[in-house]
């Protein structure tokens, strides 16, 4: 790649920042991503509908995900901010109260970060499982900002408030709330969340929080809130309705003893994940199966792969760059002689913890009464 693709800001942000630029515009034709000459691709027979902003499985061609593919979701609707007149409060059990505008933001150490963002939904069915995506985010860290406003011992979790409203009923009666999400305040100070501006090198749009956003990686993008208006400070566990009453996965664990035991927890740290993305048919006659595996930063283990009742076979996983720990994985599979006609194709990936990607069956999926954090394996279909 010519020198000249390189901006300055790009060398000097690092090793990784560089080797994400690099992944984000070089063609991954290793990978199957981009049909070489010879080459054609094999679309699946369960095609995504397509007609909203997300990422379509059939078109992954690069690491970082396009601006235009990276899925769009909110709950009180995309709020008004009048740009000009806006400020970030930081308020609560500090000594040190404070405003910040977006330049008084952005004169602060700023970084890059390149993270996974994912739905909590993501995976719910087959017309919303491209609400995930990787993305290179530019921001500036958060703790510093929490430390500067002289955290007590009373400061427990951090309330994140963004300019979406509405009004809610709350035990009979009418509420105004704005939108808002907690961190407890040891996570609030981990090194790898900031207060974004800018994604893939663009300014935030309104669709995805301008001129401000939480990112939180290695959790689902409820979390990551948007349009970030007020940052408080408790003493005391938040229990708003997106962390106490939406938001809550329900889900039945099964014990000999005590028969099912319905647990509810929030919707947080993302699961281990993988999809298969992309085939392509080679001169050689074989198929490469290309896909993308993640976590919540979690190291993976494996990535494994069947085709109809076959055994589970181990895929090749792509090096990410240094330092990528909360992003996805892209990973290949070559297919060797595959049979004419119609197959069925599934991968699952394992992490260093020991979580495993469970089956549509497994007693994980088959127990959970919500949409949320649907991290079945996801079988698909293709006909060679």
């Amino acid at each position: 790649m010519p020198s000249s693709a390189l901006s300055r800001r790009d060398v000097l942000r690092g090793s990784v920042a560089l080797a994400a630029y690099t992944l984000a515009t070089r063609p991954l034709r290793s990978l199957g991503l981009e049909p070489a000459a010879g080459e054609t691709l094999v679309p699946w027979l369960d095609v995504q509908p397509r007609g909203r902003a997300m990422l379509y499985w059939q078109d992954l061609d690069s690491w970082i995900t396009p601006n235009p593919s990276l899925y769009e979701v909110s709950h009180y609707g995309k709020p008004k901010v009048d740009l000009g007149g806006w400020k970030l409060e930081l308020t609560g059990f500090v000594g040190k109260p404070a405003a910040f505008t977006l330049a008084d933001l952005q004169k602060r150490r700023h970084k890059d970060v390149v993270a996974t963002l994912e739905c909590g939904g993501n995976g719910a069915g087959v017309g919303f499982m491209g609400a995930v995506g990787n993305v290179r985010w530019t921001g500036t860290p958060l703790a510093p900002l929490l430390r500067e406003a002289g955290l007590t011992r009373r400061s427990k979790e951090a309330v994140f408030y963004g300019a979406d409203e509405k009004v809610e009923k709350i035990r009979d009666q009418d509420f105004p709330q704005h939108f808002a999400r907690s961190l407890d305040l040891d996570h609030a100070l981990a090194e790898e969340v900031i207060l974004a501006w800018s994604m893939n090198g663009e300014a935030l749009n309104e669709a995805h929080g301008a001129p401000l956003r939480l990112v939180v990686p290695g959790w689902f993008g409820i979390a990551w809130v948007k349009w970030l208006r007020r940052i408080d400070v408790l003493d005391r566990r938040f229990m708003g309705k997106w962390m106490a009453r939406e938001y809550v996965t329900i889900r039945g664990e099964e014990r000999e003893r005590d028969g099912t035991n319905w647990r509810e927890t929030s919707v947080c740290n993302m699961n281990v994940k993988s999809i298969a993305a992309r085939a392509v048919r080679r001169p050689d006659g074989s198929v490469r199966i290309t896909g993308a595996a993640w976590s919540d930063g979690t190291a993976l283990r494996t990535v494994e792969i069947r085709i109809d009742d076959g055994p589970w076979q181990p895929v090749a996983l792509e090096k990410k760059p240094t330092g990528s720990r909360f992003t996805w994985t892209l990973w290949h599979f070559d297919w060797k002689q595959p049979v004419a006609g119609e197959h069925t194709v599934v991968s699952r990936a394992m992490d260093a913890d020991g979580r495993t990607q469970p089956a549509a069956e497994d007693p994980s999926i088959r127990n959970k009464k919500t949409f949320w954090e649907a991290n079945q394996q996801w079988p698909r279909r293709i006909r060679v």
